[in-house]
């Protein structure tokens, strides 16, 4: 390695939004970084990778579809012929796609869970059994949403993900911190609210998605939407030794 480093760090969701500003983050961090995301986000991938070494830390590409345990399996063993190890996990890959309860069908809902839980029950298992046989701890990180607290309108599949998210970085806390390895997850608002929208319902106006990050900003408790980089910037202090005895949040 060209650089010291603070160990390895891998990202799922990294081509963009918040799993690439935490990537990035971790970089200027000093840890060398596995990036993750399905095989159609593999440009976006390679772009960030070049980014990552530009800041003369080592990256690895791991595509791979989080909800399948023989992907993830794979994933990790490929970041670990790679770069060496695992330090730090970051399971923030995710999806939500909105419906009301009534128009939500059982496939909507299975997709949910595979993802977004049962993806993320994966991305720890298998980045836990890695960390234990290192026998030097590390830090495992969940995203998760204020919709797993909460619940919000016309999204029950996600925030019930979101919310067994929450029971199992709990769960797994327990279990693992005897190994010295952390468990937390982020639960942020939509602050990205505009793209989510346009993700989700393309239809819709410009207008009402201004509309739509302005009442964000209004019920924000800062009054301001965020952006990734403050998402990025909590994990980073939860991957630091300075967060060794923050566990199960």
């Amino acid at each position: 390695m060209s650089q010291a480093t603070k160990g390895v760090a891998i990202v799922t969701g990294a081509a963009q939004g918040i799993g690439r500003a935490i990537a990035l983050r971790l970089a200027l961090d000093g840890f060398n970084v596995g990036v993750n995301d399905i095989i159609s986000q593999q440009d976006k991938l390679e772009s960030l990778s070049a980014e990552i070494r530009a800041l003369g830390r080592e990256a690895c590409i791991v595509p791979a579809d989080v909800s399948d345990e023989v992907s993830v399996e794979k994933m990790i063993k490929d970041v670990v012929s790679n770069l060496g190890g695992v330090d730090v996990m970051v399971s923030n890959a995710g999806i939500c796609e909105l419906s009301p309860i009534v128009n939500t069908t059982s496939q909507q809902w299975d997709k949910h869970q595979n993802v977004n839980l049962r993806g993320t029950f994966l991305c720890f298992k298998y980045a836990a059994i890695q960390m234990i046989e290192q026998g030097r701890g590390g830090s495992i990180i969940g995203g998760s949403s204020l919709a797993g607290f909460s619940g919000i309108p016309m999204g029950s599949a996600y925030a019930a993900s979101k919310a067994g998210m929450r029971t199992l970085t709990h769960t797994a806390a327990r279990e693992w911190g005897r190994n010295k390895i952390t468990v937390n997850s982020y639960a942020p608002g939509m602050f990205a609210a505009k793209f989510l929208l346009r993700l989700l319902l393309p239809d819709v106006s410009h207008y009402l998605l201004i509309i739509s990050t302005r009442q964000q900003k209004n019920v924000s408790a800062m009054g301001e939407n965020g952006a990734p980089e403050d998402i990025a910037g909590l994990v980073s202090f939860l991957a630091s030794k300075d967060a060794r005895f923050i566990t199960g949040n």
